[in-house]
């Protein structure tokens, strides 16, 4: 394997706050690497210094020579004033044998990132589409080694997983931030973590790592809890010694204080514990829609929508960017109007709103401020009082953090600020507009748990396929042009069912194909197109694949059937699901390709 990245002795630090110290990794050829840690930590600014857009306190960072490296960073910029085509087409890395025009890798490049309009002006596009147009550009470079932060924010889910598959499939060598976990688990081939101030590496998916991981702090809490143990036993005897400690007694005191601070660092994986703040009661009638429509000029949101929301659901909400799954939430608190129709709401719902865009807060008002302005007193349960500098303890701000300005906060505290300011009216209906973006995955984690146990209504949108996953009883699915179906079950559940419908749609399209009469075949000749010379060469590489990837999965099953006893049974099974999804999405292509051809 060659050698692409090495990181030597890297030294961060802001002020007296320690990022990391020390870290030494390196990134070969193949590797497909996700970064993970707790927000603050130090992620991004890991990144901005392989970037060399910030410079560390010490430490080395070398590429290779003549490697060419693609960033993507959280906020991409742009040329003002100018079209997709003009800033991306300076992005193609050149191929002697790519038969397409540059102009054409572009609009092909975009219209899979679902972009259909090369020549859009960067200043009028949403968040999403620079996103989307920022990855174009990264990709069309053909880097050797891509180095993305978070990736999947902003993006809806298809093109998520339109991104997975390609960095799957492509012979790219990768280190991204990203909190999305089916994401991690399907693409990355190694973890790095970042936690107290050093690095960890796991040789694994992201399912593997959470298996290490979770060894290891159940090995460090150990090695704490011993620490604690001795401690004990060195403060009696630090309390005997005489003032005039020297020679043999003078060792001792020094590990008396290295000791003193191994026992008290905490490996607490709590970045938030809302645990104790509950729902208020909710009624049996929650809300009703009856016949709802709504419309921006020729674009339907809405049509005849009715519905009754039963007491505890759970439902997620999905569709492609722009369908207006933000409108819908809005309309249902009376945030926006809806043109006809009307929705009632149960007396006893109280509205938790978390809204993508944010808190909407002075920039010079401090964190302590803006939740004393909600309330002076947090009741939980009905018979606890909390302070409000109390309560925002319980979502990691520290009394100092708690004076900072609204304006200097990360994105991750300006998440759990908003978590805290919605959860502090102690509401019993959540609605939550892509509340995962800028969480980290183990503040994830306790935001699930939460509202696995709350005892009230969730509306969800998101992009996070893990979260819905986690949270869900059932779908909207909003197809566009008004139409939202209901579907029994979470996301995955969702995704099988449309491989499912594909793949019939495909069989019967097959059969009526077959079924076609020469006569019939030769009449509508003229006006069926003939295969290009790429997709020739893609049907060949296809049969190829298929046949391999086909091998692989008879043997991985006659493995399994055999009876013996597997050590690394789990990393067998996540390669014999993803040959599986691998091997339906090529025969799926094969099909459509073979048809041409026919």
């Amino acid at each position: 394997m060659k050698p692409y990245l090495q990181v030597e002795d890297l030294t961060k630090s802001y002020g007296d706050r320690m990022l990391f110290d020390s870290i030494t990794f390196g990134v070969n050829e193949g590797d497909k690497i996700g970064v993970i840690a707790k927000n603050g930590t130090g992620k991004s600014t890991l990144l901005r210094l392989l970037s060399g857009k910030e410079s560390p306190d010490s430490g080395t960072v070398t590429f290779r020579n003549d490697l060419r490296v693609g960033f993507l960073d959280q906020a991409p910029e742009f040329e003002p004033g100018t079209t997709l085509m003009h800033n991306l087409l300076p992005a193609i890395y050149e191929n002697d044998h790519e038969e397409w025009s540059r102009e054409d890798r572009v609009r092909q490049m975009l219209s899979q990132l679902g972009i259909d309009d090369a020549g859009l002006t960067v200043d009028h596009l949403s968040g999403g589409q620079l996103k989307r147009a920022a990855l174009a550009r990264v990709l069309l470079g053909a880097p050797d080694l891509l180095i993305l932060d978070e990736p999947t924010n902003h993006l809806d889910i298809s093109t998520v997983e339109w991104l997975e598959g390609y960095l799957s499939r492509q012979r790219i060598t990768l280190l991204m931030v990203t909190h999305d976990r089916y994401f991690l688990d399907r693409v990355c081939n190694k973890i790095i973590e970042i936690d107290q101030k050093q690095i960890y590496t796991y040789e694994g998916n992201f399912d593997y790592y959470l298996r290490r991981r979770a060894e290891r702090m159940e090995a460090l809490a150990n090695e704490v809890t011993k620490a604690k143990n001795t401690l004990r036993k060195e403060q009696e005897w630090m309390r005997r010694q005489p003032q005039a400690r020297a020679g043999k007694a003078r060792y001792r005191i020094n590990a008396f204080y290295d000791l003193k601070d191994k026992a008290s660092v905490r490996y607490d994986e709590k970045n938030i514990d809302p645990t104790e703040v509950k729902s208020s009661y909710i009624g049996s009638k929650i809300f009703e829609a009856k016949g709802v429509n709504k419309r921006f000029g020729d674009k339907v949101i809405l049509d005849d929508f009715t519905y009754t929301f039963a007491r505890y659901e759970k439902v997620g909400i999905v569709g492609e960017n722009g369908v207006g799954k933000s409108t819908f939430i809005k309309m249902l608190q009376g945030i926006v109007p809806q043109d006809s129709g009307e929705w009632n709401v149960g007396e006893t719902v109280r509205f938790g709103y978390y809204s993508q865009e944010g808190l909407n807060l002075p920039e010079g008002k401090r964190v302590i401020d803006a939740i004393t302005d909600i309330t002076e007193d947090v009741v939980i349960n009905g018979t606890t009082h909390y302070t409000p500098m109390q309560f925002l303890t319980r979502f990691l701000f520290s009394p100092a953090d708690q004076q900072k300005y609204i304006s200097t906060l990360s994105g991750g505290e300006m998440r759990r600020l908003h978590l805290a300011a919605v959860l502090i009216t102690q509401p019993n209906f959540l609605i939550l507009d892509e509340p995962t973006n800028d969480l980290d995955i183990m503040t994830l984690g306790i935001l699930e748990e939460y509202l696995r146990n709350f005892k009230g209504c969730v509306i969800v949108i998101s992009h996070d396929r893990f979260f819905l996953d986690s949270i869900v009883d059932h779908l909207f699915v909003m197809e566009g042009n008004g139409v939202i179906k209901d579907f029994p079950g979470n996301y995955t559940d969702y995704r099988d069912y449309l491989k499912e419908q594909k793949a019939a749609q495909a069989k019967e399209e097959q059969r009526q194909s077959s079924s076609d009469t020469q006569p019939q075949r030769r009449e509508s000749a003229p006006r069926a197109r003939r295969l290009t010379f790429k997709e020739r060469k893609e049907l060949e590489a296809l049969t190829v694949e298929i046949d391999a990837l086909t091998a692989e999965k008879d043997a991985l099953e006659a493995l399994f059937n055999s009876g013996e006893a597997l050590d690394d049974v789990a990393s067998k099974a996540s390669r014999y699901s993803e040959v599986k999804d691998m091997l339906d999405e090529k025969e799926m292509r094969w099909l459509e390709l073979s048809e041409i051809e026919s």
